[in-house]
């Protein structure tokens, strides 16, 4: 996708051949565009859980180059184990996490430590350009959806509501969410995108809104609690979210916020889909509510908040009460029963075990 009109990803590795690895840092985002370096396993796991990454497919990618970087240093079985738990340990609830250090592990334990860095860095290469292809694929899928509401609206604009940022700064490039809207541009449909302003990190005024104006798609920042009453009034023809694990019986976890959306859709009879690789099922669960982990995060990010000042500087200044506690839950689940559908590289099937299965049959017997 595009930045300043150029080709852009939001991982990769450093053009001065030193083996560190670059990022697009999207805490600096939509105020200032910058890289940061990764030079280490430390750098890798401090972008993750600081959120310099976020989104899960691009958490994955750079959970592959952090056990680059560490095997760099030290390539023994203790050293890959030791990367490997520093490496989980920094956000529990996006299972690409998991997925994408199980795929390095399989690439490189069976090799010599001495061969093990440099099929380490072939891996993680194979796992971006794969991750690309998937969310391209998504995109496909997603695009016949909105052509059929464009078919039905005749000539009017097809308005898409999304929560939080599944765009292509959460993944490598295209997106999850975002990339049906991105096909559907191309392909000459008129899409307007509301986008809410996700607190208490503000993804989608800070992410999604910089990636679509980017991108050059209709847009409008909405309040979170806005999705409802313009729903009501037949303002929203589509919902698309992403997701950061989904169960094998297609419960959804995302974004804190999305559940509300899900019962507002399902009330108004808007189709809500969710967009999301197979990388992103959870075999292992049935349960969403019961068994997806959330993580809670730092309260500060729901009492405090940042933005560009008059002077042009960005500022962090308090919006809570000195002393007043908060809660800062970061995901919840959306049963399956409020999904309209699952939108995959593989194609739309329904948010149950049969969908996802009919997809997926290998995944029959785990």
């Amino acid at each position: 996708m595009l930045i300043d009109g150029r080709p852009t990803r939001t991982i990769w590795p450093a053009a001065d051949g030193s083996g560190d690895v670059e990022i697009l840092d999207q805490t600096l985002l939509p105020h200032a565009v910058e890289a940061a370096r990764l030079a280490s396993l430390a750098d890798a796991a401090h972008a993750i859980r600081s959120m310099q990454v976020r989104g899960a497919p691009l958490i994955g990618a750079t959970a592959a180059y952090g056990l680059c970087l560490a095997l760099r240093q030290d390539a023994s079985d203790a050293g890959l184990d030791a990367a490997t738990a520093t490496l989980l340990a920094t956000r529990p609830t996006a299972v690409n996490l998991a997925w994408a250090l199980d795929q390095m592990d399989r690439a490189v334990r069976p090799l010599p430590p001495a061969a093990r860095y440099e099929a380490a860095w072939l891996r993680a290469a194979e796992i971006c350009d794969e991750d690309v292809e998937t969310c391209r694929r998504i995109g496909e899928h997603g695009l016949a959806l909105i052509r059929k509401i464009a078919r039905r609206r005749g000539d009017g604009v097809v308005k898409i509501l999304t929560h939080c940022n599944a765009g292509w700064l959460a993944a490598v490039d295209w997106g999850t969410a975002l990339a049906p809207i991105y096909a559907a541009q191309a392909a000459g449909i008129d899409i307007h995108v509301w986008v809410d302003e996700t607190r208490p990190r503000n993804q989608g005024a800070s992410l999604t809104a910089f990636e679509l104006g980017q991108q050059g798609v209709a847009h409008a920042i909405i309040a979170d609690n806005t999705g409802g009453h313009l729903m009501q009034h037949d303002e929203v023809d589509l919902v698309i979210v992403g997701s950061d694990r989904t169960t094998r019986e297609g419960d959804v976890a995302n974004k804190i916020g999305t559940y509300l959306k899900a019962l507002a859709a399902h009330d108004n009879d808007v189709p809500f889909f969710v967009a999301l690789p197979g990388s992103t099922v959870d075999w292992s669960l049935r349960d969403g509510v019961r068994d997806i982990p959330i993580e809670e995060r730092s309260p500060e990010e729901v009492t405090r908040i940042s933005g560009r000042g008059a002077d042009g500087q960005v500022v962090s200044v308090d919006i809570a009460p000195a002393g007043s506690p908060a809660l800062n839950i970061a995901f919840d689940v959306t049963p399956a029963r409020l999904v309209s559908g699952l939108i995959t590289e593989r194609g739309v099937c329904a948010a149950s075990e049969a969908g996802l299965l009919g997809l997926y049959p290998e995944h029959g017997g785990e």
